[in-house]
């Protein structure tokens, strides 16, 4: 954890070429340690795949998501024209797939922002100034005393059901999980030498937090987001097959498997793959979220092996 705590260093120019060197050859070791384990390779291929679905859904799609086809309801996949076959309106799976995962990214990464941008700087405080912590820790022990899920179908339902109204029902959920990492790091940090160091100069609390504890504290929240990520997924399934998410006829991976449960004998393809899909997006952001913690921490992959 050596490169992880030590202080930004001095600037040997006014261009700032000497303070961007180490930082990026840091990138760099992070990268290569990233990419030289099997893990991290196949978790970052995995996340590559899904979100090039995500953003390349539509013009990937070879119908319309809505496009009906009341002649050739539940065909088998492997049809002509149809390779995942068809649901009860005879509507493409394949297309409504791709559209369901660009939508659960969509809200994936709204959830993800909302928590960083909100629980990042409530953390920070939090764990540098005790009388803060006093009053933003109990907030946050109210919070975390309710599940993750029924709050985020409370928030949903009070509201009302949309993407938007998902997506911050989803981050709000979260921000507690994201201040309460954000603070233990802080707590950490705030007894490291270059800390005290900066305090003996009298540097103010804001440049403290700016310049040599939040520096530090971006890998955690980099792995935080890389949990919350499937965490919201999941989320967004359950709100839309609740009906409190995205609202037909718009696709979503939780609205395909509501519709698909009453014909789950008829057509067990219509269901499957949603299913499976919630499954590799959430195993794809798991297995590169552990790597990307090994490849900050490297101690902590040396540990894990042994």
């Amino acid at each position: 954890m050596t490169d992880v705590l030590q202080p930004p260093p001095a600037r040997e120019s006014d261009d700032g070429a000497g303070s961007s060197a180490p930082a990026l050859a840091r990138r760099r070791g992070i990268l290569r340690r990233l990419l030289s384990s099997p893990q991290g390779r196949v978790g970052t291929v995995l996340v590559a795949l899904v979100l090039l679905a995500a953003v390349l859904g539509p013009w990937l799609a070879p119908h319309g998501f809505a496009a009906t086809d009341f002649a050739h309801p539940f065909q088998r996949p492997r049809t002509i024209g149809y390779p995942l076959g068809t649901d009860d309106l005879g509507r493409d799976v394949l297309s409504r797939l791709l559209h369901g995962v660009r939508a659960s990214m969509i809200v994936g990464v709204l959830a993800v922002t909302l928590a960083v941008v909100i629980g990042t700087p409530l953390g920070l405080l939090a764990g540098y100034w005790r009388p803060a912590d006093l009053v933003v820790s109990r907030l946050t022990d109210v919070a975390l005393a309710f599940p993750f899920l029924v709050l985020a179908v409370g928030l949903t339902a009070i509201t009302g059901a949309s993407l938007t109204n998902a997506a911050l029902a989803l981050g709000i959920a979260n921000i507690p999980t994201m201040i309460r990492v954000v603070r233990g790091e802080t707590l950490r940090l705030r007894e490291a030498d270059f800390v005290k160091a900066a305090i003996a100069t009298d540097a103010g609390p804001v440049r403290i937090l700016g310049l040599h504890v939040l520096p530090n504290t971006i890998s955690a929240i980099i792995v935080q987001a890389t949990v919350i990520m499937p965490v919201a997924v999941i989320g967004e399934a359950m709100l839309s097959f609740l009906g409190l998410g995205i609202q037909p006829p718009a696709p979503s991976l939780g609205i395909m498997l509501s519709d698909a449960q009453q014909y789950i004998y008829r057509a067990p393809s219509a269901a499957v793959f949603p299913g499976l899909a919630i499954m590799l997006i959430c195993l794809a952001f798991n297995i590169f979220g552990d790597a990307l913690r090994d490849a900050f921490d490297p101690s902590t992959a040396k540990g894990s092996s042994r």
